[in-house]
């Protein structure tokens, strides 16, 4: 599918410029390039002799890095004239941006241009660039030698961004100016180097001249041993080979560097708006990615546990043991104008903390780190019934202390129109949303595991074991909608349940909290043609008042929420059901160049033949990119035993043969094999 943009990342540092490289950023364009929340250019425009060049292709084949090749424009609206000379722009991201632009002269006479970089930058905070806010400081330039320096400055929040050229170059206010002459078949070069600085500090660029392809992610190692680590998938489908590679790289590209532990990497949410931490994101990538590494989990729980909530604090919805939901470090944050520094506006990432805590154990076996993470734990479990329960009715709800700036839905779907009566009509503030009762009965049920086997407290375990129980009897009683034969979205601030049939009801199988039953019930309506579109579960059923296919979180298709309720109908012993899903979701990443995105629409299969692209959706986004290791664990039927890890395959139609070898865990290196009879004739 064409795009009129492209990306490049390197953890929380992007760009995105339209298909000719340039930046020039709008209300209807966010182009720029991004450190750390603030956007360090806003434009960046190539000319040759004051006119664009126009586009030959381009090359995105690597993840922080791509190449540019086009031609002199015309400039003259002429439909086509043999070009003359080839412009090729290479560029490569790693703390700033190192650009080479290189011009060959094809004709047999001399050819002289003025070659033009338009720079400037509006140095907007993210926040700003999504609600088109005002600035509130100064911007400045000075000329250091042969260097533009661009900067910003609001008392004592200051950044700067430097750019220079090898070549001699004319550098002004607006840009740098490079005056070429190229006699027959002469090329002529110059490295552009674009450096912000933050603060004081000046950020290294990675890339330097001859090294730009040479991949150089936040991973601790280079990317050639990050993919040498990760098991190897063989297999028939073509489709989830090449998803899975995509999303290693992926993976691998979306990591950064957390500032309390600055030698441990985590991923961000995703590109463009969310290169930053997420609670929820971050633990459900990290959950999906177990079968191909366990060091994500680890390095995710430690982090979040060293930024647990330890006071009430309303404009942040801070509350002792609470695990916070995003942080971020631009203007806005630093003049407290917003309250991501960090903020806690979640009410799903403590549970899911508990819930990967625990299954990080199973995989890894790592008993000391777990004992280390205990006060924790405890603290996260301490939340849950005093804070989490608002109420004390036994569930965990939420509305945001935070009116002005704080999120008013604070669940995984968390725009402001989530959550919807049947007739379209809107819910009540506070909110129990169902699935996060299903993360809250199997955070318990897992931490009392945990609290038997490794923290050595029978008593904590008991009573957690009985907590759970007595949640999940409740909530098939309190939740169930018989007339439905299904369960609320949610029960709303009178305590009325929210009646519309939605995808999380899938969530609710994979959190094991469904009643033996009710799951037959839950698993048609998952498979019907009301939820499932033929590419995946939507979130919310045809018929619905609230249903649009191109509404973000009220009929779209997420691809990580489908593989949570795929690892749910594995649970409750669903598995064609599961692989039916699986197998909708790689097709559907063929026509993405096997990059799920974070969303798409909603529509019928039958009515589009295609998976149609959500405008807004990031790509590449964290929880997408573990979407297909999930499916991997699914379709085996992988699952830890003590030292043994099991595996039970069953495998969607038109797949004969998976096998992914060295699966990482306790047990050291193990494989996973399943083969139909008909692959081995």
């Amino acid at each position: 599918m064409a795009r009129s943009t492209i990306s490049i990342l390197d953890g929380s540092t992007f760009i995105v410029s339209d298909r000719r490289g340039d930046l020039d950023a709008s209300p209807d364009e966010p182009h720029g390039f991004f450190y750390r929340d603030t956007r360090f250019l806003s434009r960046w425009k190539l000319t040759l002799n004051d006119t664009a060049p126009e586009i030959l292709s381009t090359d995105e084949s690597n993840y922080f890095e791509t190449q540019f090749f086009l031609v002199p424009g015309t400039g003259t609206g002429t439909v086509y004239k043999d070009p003359y000379v080839s412009v090729i722009r290479k560029r490569a991201l790693g703390g700033g941006f190192h650009e080479d632009v290189t011009l060959i002269n094809h004709d047999h006479r001399p050819v002289d241009l003025v070659v033009r970089l338009e720079a400037g930058s509006d140095f907007a905070d993210l926040f700003e660039v999504k609600d088109a806010l005002e600035k509130k400081g100064e911007r400045y330039h000075r000329i250091e030698d042969t260097t533009l320096v661009l900067g910003y400055r609001r008392d004592d929040f200051v950044r700067e961004t430097r750019i220079r050229g090898s070549q001699k170059a004319e550098p002004e206010e607006a840009g740098l100016t490079f005056r070429v002459h190229l006699e027959p078949d002469e090329e002529w070069n110059t490295c552009v180097f674009v450096q912000p600085v933050d603060g004081v500090e000046e950020v290294e660029i990675k890339h330097r001249h001859g090294d730009a392809s040479i991949p150089k992610p936040n991973i601790g190692g280079s990317l050639a041993e990050w993919l040498k680590e990760a098991p190897d998938l063989v297999s028939d489908s073509d489709a989830l080979v090449h998803t899975y590679e995509r999303s290693l790289v992926d993976l691998a590209a979306l990591r950064f560097y957390s500032v309390l532990y600055p030698e441990l990497s985590l991923p961000a949410a995703g590109l463009p708006w969310f290169m930053t931490v997420f609670g929820r994101d971050s633990l459900i990538t990290s959950f999906q990615a177990l079968p191909i590494t366990q060091e994500l989990a680890r390095t995710t729980l430690r982090v979040l546990a060293a930024r647990q909530g330890t006071k009430l604090d309303e404009f942040r919805d801070e509350e002792p043991g609470k695990i916070l939901h995003e942080v971020r470090f631009g203007e806005l944050t630093h003049f407290g104008e917003r309250p991501h520094s960090p903020y806690f506006g979640t009410a799903d990432a403590t549970p899911l903390f508990l819930v990967l805590l625990d299954e990080y154990e199973r995989w890894s076996g790592d008993a000391e780190f777990i004992r280390e993470l205990e006060p924790a734990a405890r603290a996260a479990l301490n939340w849950i019934d005093k804070h989490g329960d608002r109420d004390g009715d036994g569930y965990v709800e939420y509305e945001r202390r935070n009116t002005d700036t704080g999120l008013e839905n604070q669940c995984w779907k968390d725009s402001w129109d989530s959550i919807l009566f049947a007739d379209g009509s809107m819910s009540k503030l506070p909110r129990a949303c169902c699935e996060i009762q299903g993360y809250v009965y199997d955070a318990k049920a897992r931490c009392a595991r945990l609290a038997r086997e490794l923290w050595r407290d029978e008593k904590l375990a008991d009573r957690l074991e009985q907590e759970a129980e007595a949640l999940k009897r409740r909530f098939n009683e309190d939740f169930w909608i018989a007339r439905r034969e299904s369960f609320a979205l949610a029960l709303d601030g009178d305590k009325r349940q929210v009646d519309s049939l939605t995808s999380n009801i899938g969530q609710l199988l994979w959190s094991g909290i469904v009643d033996e039953d009710k799951a037959e019930a839950v698993v048609c309506h998952l498979m019907s043609n009301a939820l499932f579109s033929g590419w995946g579960v939507r979130t919310m059923a045809v018929g619905e008042g609230g249903y649009n296919p191109i509404r973000y979180h009220n009929g779209t298709v997420w691809p990580h929420d489908n593989s949570l309720i795929a690892l749910g109908l594995t649970r409750y012993g669903y598995r064609e059901e599961a692989a039916r899903i699986a197998k909708a979701m790689l097709e559907a990443a063929t026509y993405f160049d096997y990059r799920l995105p974070e969303v798409f629409a909603g529509y019928p299969r039958e009515l589009t033949r295609f998976p149609v692209e959500y405008p807004t959706a990031s790509s590449p986004q964290a929880w997408a990119t573990g979407t297909p290791f999930a499916f991997l664990r699914t379709m085996l039927g992988l699952d830890p035993d003590g030292e043994v890890l099991r595996a039970d395959p069953v495998l969607p139609d038109g797949t004969s043969r998976l096998e992914l070898r060295e699966i990482p865990g306790r047990w050291g290196r193990t494989s996973a094999t399943a083969i139909l009879e008909e692959a081995m004739q």
